[in-house]
């Protein structure tokens, strides 16, 4: 099913999108960088506060920790989206596909390398109720499940889903990534200013990602009948 080109508007709207993320996620990475104190204190504030709960509530801990090593695990994701690309691949939309498995890689190469780049430690506990290892910022749970989401959402758009299976799909897409990002607080191996960066920076990448395939479908004007999606 061929979805209509976007219009000038929304194609436009992607990339404000895009540009807002981008520019909140660069000014947060510069106060976690500096360690702003403000920003380190209400981290240190929100992490105590919800380790103090943790420790009293076994059961509580027990489906966070399944919900974030399993339900909304990264690798769980990228399969997700493995799965997509391969169906994509199949129905002949192969410039969707690749462009999707692309963008997803993007995205795990972005995290990673701040990461790397900002090496930022994970709260530490004389109790911990979970463990996690490598940097903190920007977490990669969170980033993952906005891009995945993302990027589903995106595919739903392109297709011309239903308004009701659009709107649930959003709904599922909002609780998952709240869902991660309280988790990843909440058993205290993220910083509040992690899984915020997070969200950030899947949105910039998910955003920017389709409104440059906006741009390069319209420009190039693929026919109908080649089994890719113009948008």
């Amino acid at each position: 099913m061929h979805s209509p080109p976007l219009t000038p508007r929304p194609r436009a709207r992607l990339l404000l999108t895009g540009l807002v993320c981008s520019s909140l996620s660069l000014v947060l990475l510069v106060l976690v960088a500096v360690r702003w104190s403000a920003l380190m204190s209400l981290d240190t504030t929100v992490a105590e506060s919800l380790h103090r709960d943790a420790v009293t509530e076994p059961g509580l801990v027990h489906v966070n920790r399944v919900l974030t090593d399993w339900v909304w695990d990264p690798w769980t994701m990228r399969v997700l989206t493995a799965v997509v690309v391969i169906a994509l691949w199949w129905r002949g939309s192969r410039l969707l596909a690749g462009w999707v498995a692309a963008t997803s890689l993007l995205a795990t190469l972005v995290q990673q390398g701040l990461k790397a780049a900002v090496g930022r430690e994970r709260p530490r506990w004389l109790d911990p109720v979970d463990s996690a290892h490598y940097a903190a910022f920007p977490s990669g749970h969170v980033m993952t499940a906005v891009v995945t989401c993302g990027l589903l959402m995106w595919l739903l758009r392109l297709h011309g889903a239903q308004q009701a299976l659009w709107w649930g799909a959003l709904v599922l897409a909002v609780i998952s990534v709240a869902g991660v990002a309280f988790t990843r607080v909440y058993l205290g191996v993220h910083w509040l200013s992690d899984v915020v960066g997070g969200v950030l920076l899947g949105g910039a990448v998910v955003a920017l990602s389709a409104a440059v395939y906006a741009r390069y479908t319209r420009r190039t004007r693929w026919p109908a009948g080649t089994g890719e999606s113009p948008l």
